[in-house]
């Protein structure tokens, strides 16, 4: 990224201690590089550079093997993989130091473990750029929406001078670590436009004219960066320049998109042309004066939300301090898509000030609800984009998006055309969407898949349910419970609350009667929830094809894992219609390929135990001619 030039000086807190001597200093804002004591360290061979360059572009998170692998090795991986990852590992570990400096018991955390499927390297603020780059940014967003624009713009200059070219351009032939160098050029490119944005609103627009045309030149398309332009220059007295560069951006975007400029950057034009004053960006004004914004309207959290700390810390990175995010997260239902989404919004206040929504996308019968009427629940929530201008329409919700910074949940997702118009085109704004499928025509979207429950997530969640003493008592009794529910979250939740209320019922008995398959759904009520309502309602999405490969088989392989072609013989086809069939299934969310296992040269795939028990009863049960109605919020 340009660096831009200094502006005046102003006192601010700086996150994070300066590096000292004899501390450890590790850089991906460049070339990837490292100093301990000091002193230049030596970083290895390149593959071992590539498995240093993931775990730092993910400091503090578990990175699977399997991304370390591909990272390492994107064509093919030899046999011996992952054995040369554990060398890799063990030489970085060596590299690093063993323990991470300070901790309670004085020896500090292991700098480098293996957790969750992957492997973990700590770092703290002070040791890695990038870490340092984000706290810079947010107490720089903070400063401004505290109405410190000096302290604000000192900040966010901070950060960006840690920049030192181009994020791991040594090793970006590798199309993993691309794609973690571009997020981090993404989240530059994000705290540059508020820099330039705050430099301009103090009255200091020649400090950035330049850096602006520069980005202006590699993100052409960009339309923060071409506003921020023409208000620059036409601050500095180049309206002529400032006209023109709104020109050449509407001849492009007709050109290459077929698109119009949006509605803030078109506002900016027609100020300059008729000789009044460009409005100021909404980010730029003082809380104080802000018009009303997008109110908390979130769903209580969940209070035994149990696990998920991998996928929620994913979440939360994701949705970081730059905004203007999409997340998809997807899996079966009663996965606890919902919770988490809802878990993640609530931690996530003071990155959107402008506020934090949960919006059905389905009614209470589980039937799609038409665009227009959410945009009239979301103008009922902003007051609309301004009194004058009331919202009526999906175009008017993206323009109100891309002055603001909020935060959109939109649960229950069945298609990618039932949300497709509401999602932001600019801004800061960010939205997460809970589906069972995977919304594959929509992009660019960042993808988490929820799988089911670890078996100590679940014997947990039941142990908050019902007591962690009534679960120890019988551990092997609530093991069969869990893995009965196929370790879903909301039916291991239904199962606890309906053995909160018979307190008589022994867990072994409980645990009997989820193993019939002829009675489980039966058992997994608990008042107004209903696991096979929940179940009803993915069923509704699937195409008549889907639904008819699915009780077949479900009808013949029963539990468990099965290969393409088990599959093939289930459904009478050949393996092309067969592939076709489980990988619709797949995206419909309603089969999985547990962790991509191959074995034995064919790849795995599975059935979860309720869906294949729901898909039995209609196959038994002639349809009624109404659906059952879905209760309570989608899981």
């Amino acid at each position: 990224m340009p660096r831009p030039p200094a502006p005046a000086p102003a006192p601010a807190r700086v996150p994070g201690p300066a590096a000292s001597a004899g501390a450890l200093s590790l850089s991906v804002l460049g070339p990837l590089s490292g100093r301990l004591d000091g002193r230049p360290l030596a970083l290895g061979p390149r593959k071992q550079r590539l498995v240093l360059a993931m775990l730092l572009s993910r400091p503090n998170t578990p990175v699977p093997v399997e991304v370390l692998t591909d990272a390492v090795w994107p064509d093919d991986p030899p046999r011996t993989a992952r054995k040369n990852l554990q060398v890799y590992i063990s030489s970085a570990r060596a590299l690093l130091g063993a323990r991470c400096p300070d901790g309670p018991d004085g020896r500090g955390a292991e700098r480098l473990a293996h957790s969750c499927g992957g492997y973990l390297l700590r770092v703290g603020e002070d040791e890695l750029d990038s870490l340092l780059f984000r706290s810079l940014a947010a107490a720089g967003r903070r400063a401004a929406d505290d109405g410190d624009q000096r302290g604000a713009a000192a900040l966010l200059r901070r950060a960006l001078d840690l920049w030192q070219g181009p994020p791991l351009h040594d090793l970006r032939d590798s199309p993993e670590v691309a794609a973690e160098a571009e997020r981090l050029e993404a989240r530059c490119l994000t705290v540059h436009e508020d820099w330039a944005e705050t430099e301009i609103g103090l009255g200091r627009a020649s400090a950035v004219v330049d850096g602006l045309r520069d980005l202006a030149e590699r993100h052409p398309t960009r339309e923060r960066v071409r506003a921020a332009w023409m208000d620059a220059l036409h601050r500095t007295g180049r309206r002529a320049e400032a006209l023109a560069v709104y020109d050449d951006y509407r001849q492009l975007l007709a050109r290459e998109l077929g698109l119009e400029p949006g509605a803030a950057i078109a506002a900016r034009h027609r100020a300059m042309l008729t000789g009044r004053s460009a409005p100021d960006r909404a980010g730029s004004t003082p809380p104080a004066r802000r018009s009303p914004v997008l109110r908390a309207v979130l769903p209580a959290e969940v209070p035994d939300f149990t696990g998920r700390g991998e996928q929620l810390r994913e979440l939360l990175d994701v949705l970081g301090p730059e905004g203007g995010r999409v997340v998809a997260v997807t899996g079966a239902a009663g996965t606890g898509k919902t919770a988490l989404a809802v878990r993640a919004a609530h931690l996530l206040a003071e990155r959107f000030p402008d506020g934090r929504v949960h919006i059905r996308v389905r009614d209470e019968h589980g039937a799609v609800r038409p665009a227009a009427e959410i945009v009239g629940e979301l103008a009922r929530l902003t007051g609309g984009p301004h009194p004058a201008e009331p919202m009526t329409d999906a175009e008017h919700w993206r323009h109100w998006l891309a002055a603001h910074r909020a935060l959109v949940v939109l649960d229950d997702v069945p298609d990618e055309s039932a949300v497709r118009a509401l999602l932001p085109g600019t801004g800061g704004s960010s939205f997460v969407l809970t589906a069972r499928g995977q919304l594959a025509g929509l992009a660019p979207v960042h993808r988490i898949a929820l799988p089911p429950l670890a078996p100590a997530e679940a014997l947990a969640l039941l142990g908050r349910l019902i007591g962690p003493g009534r679960v120890g008592l019988d551990r092997s009794a609530a093991l069969r419970i869990a893995d009965a529910c196929g370790l879903l979250p909301l039916a291991v939740r239904v199962s606890g609350m309906r053995l909160a209320v018979l307190r008589h019922l022994p867990l072994a008995e409980y645990a009997d009667r989820l193993a019939d398959p002829a009675g489980a759904l039966d058992e997994l009520v608990a008042g107004d929830i209903s696991v096979r309502a929940r179940l009803a309602a993915g069923w509704q999405d699937l195409s008549p094809g889907s639904g008819r490969a699915l009780t077949l088989l479900a009808s013949t392989v029963r539990e468990g894992p099965f290969t393409l072609p088990e599959a093939m013989a289930a459904l009478g086809c050949g393996e092309r219609q067969a592939l076709r069939a489980v990988e619709s299934l797949i995206d419909a969310g309603a089969v999985s390929s547990p962790s991509g296992e191959v074995t034995a040269h064919c790849v795995l795939y599975e059935l979860p135990r309720l869906i294949g028990l729901y898909a039995r009863e209609c196959a038994a049960v002639p349809p009624v001619p109404e659906p059952e109605p879905v209760g309570g919020p989608h899981a």
